[in-house]
C-alpha cells in the first residue's frame, strides 16, 4: 500500500481512484484511503475519506456496503458537526436520498425502518432548511414500489409542486424516474415526451442518458417505433457497458434482444457480465436481471433451443431450459421477499409478467454482428400434400395436385416446379393418361438439367402420343437449350434450327398453336444469344452475322405473338422475355442506352402481365446500364423497382445485393439516413443468406459510413466494432480495412473516447504505412496525435505529430505540416517544463510556412498567407498565456506580453491583406492586440484598437453572427477601460 502524506496527497488518490473502472477493486482501494486518512489526524480528511468510501459503494454491485460509512458519517456529524466543510455538509444530507433507496432495494430491511428512515430525512432536511422536493421523490420511491398506488400519486403531485433546491436530484434524474411512473401508468407515449430532453442531450450526468435510453426500449416497442427502438439499444448499451452498477439498465437491453428475435446477443450479454447471476449486493436489480435471463431462456426453448448450452452461474454448465428453470425459480423467490417485507403482491405481479412477455417482432435487425441463435426461416410455398381419397363428387387427392401443378405453370406462378414435384410422387404407381405423365416428365426434365436431357424425349413421345405434336416439338427444343447450358452450343443450334422449320409448318398447317409455336422459336432465340455469350458469335462465323442471326431470331418471336398477348399471360412473357433478349443483345453491341431502354420496356411487360418476380431480372441490368451511363437517378429508379417487383420472391442474397446496390446510391447523392436503412437491410438479408462475414461485413461497413455521416457515433461504433473482425484485406480489401476503422476513429473522438479513437487511428496508420501514396498514411498519423493529445498522452501526441509532419512534408503539403508544429507547440506548453520548447516551435511554425509562401504560385498565396497570419494569431497566444507561469516578475512579464503582441499585430497585418476573406480574421487579431494593449498599461491604443473594429463593420453590410460577436467584444474593451 503506498503511503498518503498529507491530506492533498489524500484528495489526490481518492480523486483517481473516483476515475478507475467501478467495481471490487475500486472500493478495495477506497477502504486503503479511509484507513490511511484515519492516520493523518485531521478529522476533515476522515468525512471525506467516508464519502468517498460511500460514493463507490453506491456505484458498485457492493450497494449493501454503503450504510456502514453513512452510519458512522452521520454519527461524526451529530457529535461534531463544525468538522464538516461546506461541501461535506452538502454531500451528507445528499446521500440521505441513496439511504432510502438503498433501503428500499434490500427485502431483509424492514419496511417500517425503511418509512422510519423517511421521517428522518424529512426531519433534517426540514432543520438544514432544505425544500421537500426530494423527500417527497424519496416518498414517491416508497409507495410506488410496494403498490400502494394513491399513496405514489400524491407523493408525486407533492414531488413536481415543491422548489427545486440543492437537494433535488438534476433534471435528467428526475425525468427518468417521471418517466417511469408514466410507463408504470400505461402511458408509454407520454414518458418518451418526459424523457425527449434527455434523450436529445439537453440534460444528462454520469448515469443518464444511460438509464433513460434503457427504460425506453420496450415503450418503443410496444409502441411499434422500431427504428428509435433500435437506435437507443445501440446507442445506451455502449453507455451502460463499462459500468457495473447498472445492472438494471443492462438487464433492459437483455429484455430487447429476447422480444426482437436477437436473442443470440442477448446470449452475448449475458457472458460479458458473469458476476451479475451472483452479486448479491443490490437484490433489487437482480431481481431484475434474472426476471429477463428467464425470458431469454423461455424464448430459446420455444424455438426448440432448450438444451442449448449458454452463459449462466459459475462452477456448472447450462443448456437454456436448465437456466430458465433456474432464473425463474430464482426471481420468484426473490420477489416473494420483496411482497412480504412490503404487505404486497406488487413486485412479484410484475416480475411475472415480465417474464410471460410475448416477443414483439420475429427479428428486428441491428446492424452489429451477431450469429443466429436458431436457423433463419425457410420463405418457401407450403409443400404440397399427400393425394388424398377420392372426394365425394368423385376428384381424388392426385387430381387435385394435378390441377393445382396445371394452373400455376400456366400462369407461371413462383413454385410451380415444386407443385409438379408433389404430382410426381403422389403419381408413382398410378395409372395416367399420356399427357399427364408428358407434363411431369417434362417439368421433371427442367428441374434436372443436364441430367433431365433423357426425360425432355420421353416427355415429347408422350405429348405425341397424346396427341399435342406442337407440344412434342416444344419439348425436344426445350431439351436443345438445355443441351446449350451444358456446353453443347454446336449440336443445339442446327437441332433447334430443324425444329423450328417442324414446327412453323405444323402451325401453317394449323397443326398446333401459338404457345407452342412460341415455345419452339424462343428455345431457339435462346440458344443463339447462348452461342453469342459462349463464343462470341459462333466457332469460325462472323460474330456481326451471330449478332444479326440471334436478333433475327428474337424478333420472330416478338412477330408471333403480337396481337395474341393480350389475356394470355404465357404469352405476354414470352413478349417480355424477347424484349429483354433485345436489350442483351444492344448490350452486346455496345449501345447501352438501347439496352437499358429495352431492359426497361422488358420490366414493363411483366408487370402488366402480372408477373412482377420476372420483371426484377431486367430491373437489375437496367440499373447497371444507367450507372455505366451516368445516370444515378434512373440506377436508384431501377434498384427501387426491382426491391418492389421483387418482394417475397427474391433469395436473400439478392434481395442483400439489392438493398446493398440501393444503400450505395442513395448515399452518394447524400441521402445518408436512407442508405443507412439499405444497409442495414442489406446486413440482415446477408446473415439470413448466410454471407455475414462477405457481403454482410460490406454491409456492415457501409452502414457504419453512414451512420457516422448522420452523426449517430454511438450506433456507428456499435456497428464498426462489430464488423471489424470480419473485414479483412484478402476478402474486402486493405481500403475498406483502413477506412472501417478510421471511421471507427472518428465516432470514438466524437465520443469521448480519445485513448480509443487514438488506437484504431494508429492502426489504421499502419496499414496505410505501405501504401505507395502517402496522404492517407499522412492524415490519419495527424488524426492520432490529435486523439493522444485529446487523451493527455503528451509524449505519445507529440511523436505522432513529428511523424505526421514529415509526411507532409514529403507529400509537399505546407499547410498540414505547418499545423502539426504548431498542435506540438501547444503540447510543448502543456507539459511542466519550461516554455522555451513550445515557443521554438512555434517559431519553426512561421518559418517553414514563411518559406512555402515565398516559393508559392500566386493561386497559393492567399491561402498561405491566410496560414501565416493565423500561425502568428498562435503564436501569439501561446506567449501570452506562457508569460504568467514562466516570468520571474514583472520585467519578464513585460517582456512577454510585447512579444506576444508583436505576434499578434503581425497576424493583424496579414489578415488584412485578404480584403473581406480576412476581415473577421483581422478583426480577432485587433482585439486580441487590444486586451495585450490594456494589460501593459495602454489603455489609449487599446481603445484604438477598439474604435478600428467597430469602424470596420461600418458599412459592411448586414452583420452576420460573427459580425455582431466582434462589435460587442470590442464596446466591452471600451468599457472597460478608464476614461474611453
Amino acid at each position: 500500500m503506498d503511503g498518503i502524506a498529507d491530506f492533498d496527497a489524500l484528495r489526490r488518490a481518492m480523486a483517481e481512484n473516483a476515475e478507475r473502472p467501478e467495481g471490487p477493486a475500486r472500493n478495495a482501494r477506497a477502504e486503503e484511503l479511509l484507513a490511511q486518512a484515519e492516520r493523518l489526524n485531521n478529522p476533515l480528511a476522515v468525512i471525506e475519506a467516508l464519502g468517498h468510501q460511500l460514493k463507490v459503494y453506491n456505484y458498485s454491485s457492493e450497494k449493501d456496503r454503503m450504510f456502514v460509512p453513512f452510519a458512522r458519517l452521520l454519527r461524526l456529524w451529530d457529535e461534531r458537526p463544525g468538522d464538516f466543510d461546506e461541501y461535506e455538509t452538502h454531500s451528507l444530507h445528499w446521500v440521505f436520498k441513496w439511504m432510502s433507496a438503498g433501503m428500499l432495494d434490500q427485502p431483509h430491511v424492514p419496511l417500517a425502518a425503511v418509512e422510519k428512515w423517511l421521517g428522518e430525512m424529512e426531519h433534517r432536511y426540514r432543520l438544514a432548511g432544505h425544500s421537500e422536493r426530494a423527500v417527497r421523490a424519496s416518498e414517491f420511491g416508497v409507495a410506488s414500489h410496494i403498490g400502494d398506488l394513491p399513496r405514489a400519486r400524491r407523493a408525486y403531485a407533492a414531488w413536481l409542486a415543491a422548489d427545486r433546491d440543492a437537494m433535488a436530484d438534476c433534471h435528467a434524474c428526475e425525468l427518468h424516474v417521471q418517466g417511469a411512473w408514466q410507463v408504470e401508468c400505461g402511458e408509454d407515449a407520454e414518458a418518451l415526451r418526459l424523457w425527449r430532453p434527455v434523450l436529445e442531450g439537453e440534460y444528462g450526468c454520469a448515469h443518464e442518458p444511460h438509464t433513460v435510453l434503457a427504460s425506453s426500449l420496450a415503450p418503443l416497442l410496444r409502441l411499434g417505433r422500431t427504428d428509435e427502438a433500435r437506435a437507443h439499444h445501440l446507442r445506451g448499451f455502449r453507455l451502460v457497458r463499462p459500468m457495473e452498477s447498472m445492472r438494471g439498465a443492462y438487464a433492459d437491453h437483455v429484455e430487447f434482444c429476447a422480444l426482437t428475435g436477437n436473442e443470440a446477443r442477448g446470449l452475448e450479454l449475458l457472458a460479458e457480465r458473469p458476476s451479475y447471476f451472483t452479486d448479491t449486493g443490490h437484490p433489487r436489480s437482480r431481481l431484475d436481471f434474472l426476471a429477463v435471463v428467464a425470458l431469454l431462456m423461455d424464448r430459446l426453448t420455444v424455438l426448440g433451443l432448450g438444451g442449448r448450452p449458454v452463459p449462466g452461474p459459475a462452477g456448472r454448465a447450462w443448456t437454456a431450459g436448465e437456466l430458465a428453470a433456474h432464473a425463474r425459480a430464482e426471481a420468484v423467490e426473490l420477489a416473494a421477499r420483496f411482497d412480504a417485507r412490503n404487505g404486497t403482491s406488487y413486485v412479484g405481479d410484475r416480475v411475472r409478467a415480465r417474464m410471460a412477455q410475448e416477443p414483439s417482432a420475429e427479428r428486428l435487425p441491428l446492424g452489429v454482428r451477431t450469429a443466429r441463435a436458431h436457423p433463419a426461416p425457410v420463405v418457401a410455398p407450403p409443400a404440397p400434400e399427400a393425394p388424398e381419397p377420392a372426394t365425394a363428387s368423385g376428384e381424388s387427392g392426385l387430381a387435385a395436385l394435378l390441377a393445382e401443378a396445371r394452373r400455376l405453370s400456366q400462369t407461371l406462378r413462383p413454385h410451380a416446379l415444386e407443385a409438379w414435384a408433389a404430382v410426381a410422387r403422389a403419381a408413382e404407381g398410378a395409372e395416367l393418361e399420356p399427357r399427364a405423365r408428358a407434363e411431369i416428365a417434362d417439368h421433371q426434365a427442367m428441374e434436372r438439367g443436364p441430367e433431365g436431357l433423357p426425360l425432355f424425349e420421353r416427355a415429347a413421345a408422350l405429348y405425341a402420343e397424346a396427341g399435342d405434336p406442337g407440344e412434342a416439338l416444344a419439348a425436344r427444343a426445350r431439351g436443345a437449350y438445355v443441351r446449350a447450358l451444358a456446353g453443347e452450343v454446336d449440336a443445339a443450334v442446327p437441332a433447334v434450327a430443324a425444329l423450328r422449320d417442324e414446327v412453323l409448318a405444323l402451325y401453317a398447317a394449323e397443326g398446333t398453336g401459338v404457345r407452342q409455336t412460341a415455345a419452339v422459336l424462343m428455345s431457339r432465340a435462346r440458344v443463339l444469344v447462348r452461342r453469342l455469350r459462349e463464343y462470341g458469335g459462333g466457332v469460325g462465323g462472323d460474330p456481326r452475322e451471330a449478332l444479326a442471326e440471334a436478333g433475327r431470331a428474337v424478333r420472330e418471336v416478338l412477330a408471333l405473338v403480337g396481337g395474341h398477348a393480350d389475356g394470355d399471360v404465357r404469352l405476354a412473357a414470352r413478349s417480355a422475355e424477347a424484349r429483354g433478349m433485345l436489350a442483351g443483345l444492344a448490350a452486346l453491341a455496345g449501345d447501352a442506352e438501347r439496352a437499358a431502354e429495352g431492359n426497361r420496356r422488358a420490366a414493363a411487360e411483366y408487370v402488366a402481365a402480372g408477373l412482377p418476380w420476372f420483371a426484377v431480372e431486367h430491373e437489375v441490368e437496367a440499373a447497371g446500364l444507367a450507372h455505366g451511363l451516368g445516370d444515378p437517378a434512373g440506377t436508384e429508379r431501377a434498384l427501387r423497382s426491382a426491391l418492389e417487383h421483387g418482394g417475397p420472391y427474391l433469395e436473400p442474397a439478392g434481395r442483400a445485393q439489392l438493398h446493398m446496390q440501393l444503400a450505395e446510391v442513395i448515399g452518394g447523392r447524400g441521402g445518408t439516413g436512407e442508405a443507412a436503412e439499405h444497409a442495414l437491410e442489406a446486413a440482415h438479408w446477408a446473415d439470413e443468406a448466410g454471407e455475414s462475414g462477405t457481403l454482410g461485413a460490406w454491409a456492415r461497413h457501409q452502414l457504419g459510413g453512414f451512420l457516422l455521416r448522420e452523426g449517430r457515433y454511438a450506433e456507428a461504433a456499435e456497428v464498426l466494432e462489430s464488423v471489424l473482425p470480419d473485414l479483412t484485406a484478402e476478402t474486402h480489401g486493405e481500403e475498406a480495412v483502413v477506412q472501417a476503422r478510421w471511421w471507427l476513429g472518428d465516432c470514438l473522438s466524437e465520443l469521448g473516447e480519445h485513448r480509443a479513437a487514438a488506437e484504431r487511428r494508429l492502426g489504421a496508420a499502419e496499414i496505410a504505412r505501405h501504401w505507395p501514396e502517402q496522404q492517407d498514411h499522412a492524415t490519419l498519423a495527424h488524426l492520432a496525435a490529435e486523439s493522444l493529445g485529446d487523451a493527455g498522452l503528451l509524449a505519445d501526441a507529440d511523436r505522432a505529430y513529428a511523424r505526421a509532419g514529415e509526411l507532409w512534408r514529403g507529400l509537399g503539403n505546407p499547410y498540414f505540416l505547418v499545423r502539426s508544429l504548431r498542435a506540438r507547440a501547444w503540447l510543448a506548453s502543456r507539459g511542466e517544463g519550461p516554455a522555451d520548447p513550445a515557443r521554438e516551435l512555434m517559431a519553426e511554425a512561421v518559418r517553414e510556412c514563411e518559406r512555402a509562401l515565398a516559393a508559392a504560385e500566386p493561386a497559393a498565396r492567399d491561402g498561405l498567407t491566410a496560414e501565416l497570419a493565423t500561425t502568428h494569431r498562435q503564436f501569439g497566444d501561446l506567449l501570452a498565456r506562457s508569460a504568467a507561469g514562466d516570468g520571474d516578475g514583472d520585467r519578464d512579464f513585460e517582456e512577454a506580453f510585447e512579444a506576444a503582441l508583436e505576434q499578434v499585430d503581425r497576424a493583424a497585418g496579414l489578415f488584412g491583406t485578404l480584403g473581406a476573406e480576412g476581415l473577421h480574421d483581422r478583426t480577432g487579431a485587433e482585439l486580441a492586440a487590444g486586451r495585450l494593449e490594456a494589460d501593459l498599461g495602454r489603455p489609449a491604443r487599446a481603445a484604438a484598437r477598439a474604435r478600428g473594429v467597430l469602424a470596420a463593420y461600418e458599412g459592411a453590410g448586414a452583420p452576420d453572427d460573427t459580425a455582431r460577436s466582434r462589435r460587442a467584444e470590442a464596446e466591452a474593451l471600451l468599457g472597460a477601460l478608464p476614461d474611453h
